[in-house]
C-alpha cells in the first residue's frame, strides 16, 4: 500500500504547490484581486507627489531670491519680520491657524 502512495506523492506535492501559488497570485499582496487597492494607493501617492513637487519649486524659488546675486528686498523684509515678530504700523495683520 505504501508503494502505491509513493507513486502519487510527487504528483500530490506538485498539485499542492500549484494550488498554493495560484491562490497567492489571486489574493496575495500583489495579486490580481488587489488591483483596485493598489490603484487607489497609486492615486493618493500621485497627488502627494504633485503637492511635494509644487512645494519644492516654491522653496527653490525662495532660496534663489535669497542668494547674494539676486537678493529680493521684499522677501528679505518679509522673512526678517516673521523671524523677529515685528510688524510695520501700516500693515494689517491677519492671523490664521497653522
Amino acid at each position: 500500500m505504501f508503494a502505491q502512495l509513493r507513486t502519487f506523492l510527487p504528483t500530490t506535492i506538485l498539485a499542492l504547490l500549484i494550488i498554493y501559488f495560484g491562490y497567492q497570485a489571486l489574493t496575495g499582496d500583489r495579486g490580481l484581486l488587489t488591483q483596485p487597492e493598489r490603484n487607489a494607493t497609486l492615486q493618493e501617492k500621485s497627488v502627494e507627489l504633485a503637492k511635494l513637487e509644487a512645494e519644492r519649486k516654491d522653496l527653490e524659488l525662495r532660496a534663489r531670491l535669497l542668494r547674494d546675486s539676486s537678493l529680493s528686498a521684499d522677501l528679505l523684509e518679509e522673512r526678517s519680520r516673521r523671524q523677529l515678530g515685528l510688524v510695520d504700523p501700516r500693515d494689517y495683520v491677519i492671523r490664521t491657524k497653522p
